[in-house]
């Protein structure tokens, strides 16, 4: 039985999609967030010794705060970048991290990749599991698996139409209106 419930915990992760998964922060990732509280911290700095407004100095001060925690969050690069000066922290290769690291911090699995890396999972499961419920459970994966792939390629067929047929794309979307909420957001997702 609690075979069974891996099975289901591992089919509940399948259905509740790959929105919140993220690859965890590269060494790049890091860098970014480390200077981000270094710039954040000079700012605060600067502003408390030039003649500021209050609310000025009060916002890049909780700025420098709330950055050190994305350092906490994302942890410190295996080597601190240069930020001993301001001079330092504006210079051409701080904006090079920056750039970078939105770049790979944009990138999401892709939801068919993680899909069949479920299904895979949940079929080795099925195996370890043996007996009539690992066989009910194999079936029911692979099934889940079959309407998968039939799942990507008519989302993908569909994006292809709209893209050859720009002139049919407000028919093609008034055929598609009768869909429920629940269909509507699951191809949604499968776009991204």
């Amino acid at each position: 039985m609690r075979k069974m419930i891996v099975v289901v915990a591992a089919a509940a992760l399948f259905l509740c999609g790959c929105d919140t998964f993220r690859f965890s922060p590269g060494q790049g990732q890091k860098e970014n967030a480390y200077l981000h509280w270094r710039v954040t911290e000079e700012a605060a700095r600067l502003a408390g010794q030039e003649q500021v407004s209050g609310e000025l100095a009060g916002l890049t001060a909780l700025s420098s705060s709330q950055s050190r925690a994305f350092v906490a969050d994302y942890g410190l690069p295996m080597e601190l970048p240069a930020d001993e000066s301001v001079e330092r922290l504006l210079d051409g290769r701080a904006k090079e991290i920056a750039q970078s690291a939105w770049e790979s911090g944009s990138r999401r699995p892709d939801v068919w990749q993680m899909s069949e890396g479920l299904f895979e999972l949940g079929l080795g499961l099925a195996g370890l599991l043996g007996g009539a419920y690992g066989i009910k459970a194999s079936q029911f994966l692979r099934k889940a698996q079959e309407k998968s792939k039939a799942l990507k390629e008519i989302v993908q067929g569909n994006e292809l139409f709209k893209q050859l047929g720009a002139d049919s794309a407000g028919l093609f979307k008034q055929a598609q209106a009768n869909q429920s909420a629940s269909t509507r957001t699951l191809v949604a997702e499968l776009k991204k």
